[in-house]
């Protein structure tokens, strides 16, 4: 019988521990949760424009893509060069950078469909800067497209290569 007892309060002890415990995780989780999408509310200005890097390219292409509802009417500026496929309109050229996927320097053409009147005044394999705004288009499906608003002839950067996506990222609204 004496021994049941200290069990039972050790259990008691043991249980109440833990419990404080997973409350102190949870009020944590939800202190995060709400200082996050505090400054996720802060950085969505939609007169602020956005820089997309080298460094973040493909991981805010692979957010648009995902969730393009979030970021419609988000004003960007990124550097790239004008790449055309066959079935694109005259104002229309994707803004690419070609993206290594292997280990030998294999690469694939990533990018931005863009709409710009008078793209037909930039050559394939130009590079530019430009500033647009995201909207929703069509290409084989609902995807994210660049309305340009300035476009400028650049030279080739040092940095031209972009690299997938890396696994950390966490797509929100306040990346981009």
């Amino acid at each position: 019988m004496f021994i049941n007892i200290k069990l039972g309060k050790l259990f008691k002890v043991f249980f109440i521990i833990v419990t404080i415990i997973m409350l102190i995780f949870f009020a944590i989780s939800i202190y995060r949760i709400f200082i996050k999408s505090r400054r996720a509310t802060l950085s969505t200005n939609s007169s602020e424009i956005i820089e997309i890097t080298p460094n973040n390219y493909t991981n805010v292409l692979k957010a648009v893509h995902d969730d393009i509802d979030t970021y419609i009417g988000k004003k960007v500026h990124f550097t790239g060069y004008v790449y055309r496929v066959y079935d694109l309109s005259d104002t229309q050229f994707v803004l690419a950078r070609n993206m290594i996927i292997s280990s030998d320097n294999q690469a694939v053409v990533v990018g931005f469909l863009c709409n710009y009147e008078d793209s037909k005044n930039f050559n394939d394999n130009t590079w530019v800067e430009i500033t647009g705004t995201i909207t929703k288009g069509s290409y084989h499906g609902e995807i994210p497209v660049i309305d340009v608003s300035e476009i400028n002839t650049v030279d080739c950067p040092n940095d031209e290569f972009v690299y997938p996506p890396d696994n950390s990222f966490i797509p929100t609204n306040s990346i981009i």
